[in-house]
């Protein structure tokens, strides 16, 4: 008796798998064809279905393009729409591609005024936090407060539970955020050291007043972005990022500096050398 209702089930599903495979192939023959008109190579259409999803086609299609700089990073990129009808496929399967992206750090979507190209510069530093940054980059000065450290990552440092002197900070270069510094140290300082640090490096500011960092301990870890950092460097919340804690010993018995250097992992990188 329920014979005839499954073969109709039957037949629509296979009608239904049909018009994806047709509706599919379609697309990636669009899709080899922008390509194919873009670098002037013969793209076979089979290889982009059976090696990628159509999303990853077009992801690494558009990742290919940033890479050879065709995209300015001053310039908003095509629009999902302009993609969709580039490409023949749905602005649901170019959304994909580009969260992809920017999950991966190639490019930034800056509400009201469209998805950029993100700028990419790294930044390489020793381990030694009192090593200077380089002469084109600048401070710009966020907070300066007082209060307690209580960040559970700063544990490893067996910080003060004392009130401290907490000064924030973001190093820039070439108009693009680098670095967020967070820093603490003991609060007997007088105004006039504590006016500095806001647009001054901390140990700049320290040794200028003969107070000599003589003892340093670095921990370095990794962190999904959350917060401010999420927020300055533009990145998808949870975007992995290296974090650099130190805490520096000083000839003032007073005084003690600790700090979190934080930045998305392609922004910045450690060495360490040894002799």
């Amino acid at each position: 008796m329920h014979a005839p209702p499954r073969r109709k089930l039957s037949a629509r599903a296979d009608s239904v798998s049909s018009m994806y495979t047709r509706d599919t192939g379609y697309a990636a023959a669009a899709l080899a064809a922008a390509i194919e008109g873009k670098n002037g190579e013969k793209v076979n259409k089979s290889q982009l279905q059976s090696s990628l999803s159509l999303h990853e086609t077009v992801r690494e299609e558009i990742r290919s393009r940033i890479t050879a700089g065709t995209y300015d990073p001053d310039v908003p990129i095509p629009s999902t729409a302009m993609f969709s009808e580039e490409f023949g496929v749905s602005t649901i399967t170019v959304k994909r591609a580009l969260r992809d992206l920017q999950a991966a750090g190639a490019i930034v979507s800056i509400p009201g005024k469209g998805t950029y190209v993100k700028k990419q510069r790294r930044l390489m530093r020793q381990l030694d936090v009192k090593q200077p940054f380089l002469d084109d980059t600048s401070i710009r000065p966020i907070s300066v407060t007082r209060e307690k450290i209580l960040d559970p990552t700063m544990a490893s440092l067996e910080p003060s539970d004392r009130v401290m002197l907490c000064v924030r900070k973001t190093i820039w270069a070439d108009d693009a955020p680098l670095v967020y510094d967070t820093t603490y140290l003991s609060t007997d300082l007088s105004d006039q050291i504590i006016e500095e640090f806001a647009g001054h490096f901390v140990v700049d500011v320290l040794e200028r007043h003969s107070i000599h960092v003589v003892k340093t301990h670095v921990v370095i870890d990794a962190a999904p972005a959350s917060g401010a950092v999420e927020e300055l460097f533009a990145v998808p919340n949870g975007y992995p990022t290296l974090r650099r804690l130190y805490k520096m010993v000083t000839s003032d018995p007073n005084v003690t500096v600790y700090g979190v250097l934080q930045a998305p992992f392609d922004r910045l990188a450690c060495r360490i050398e040894f002799t």
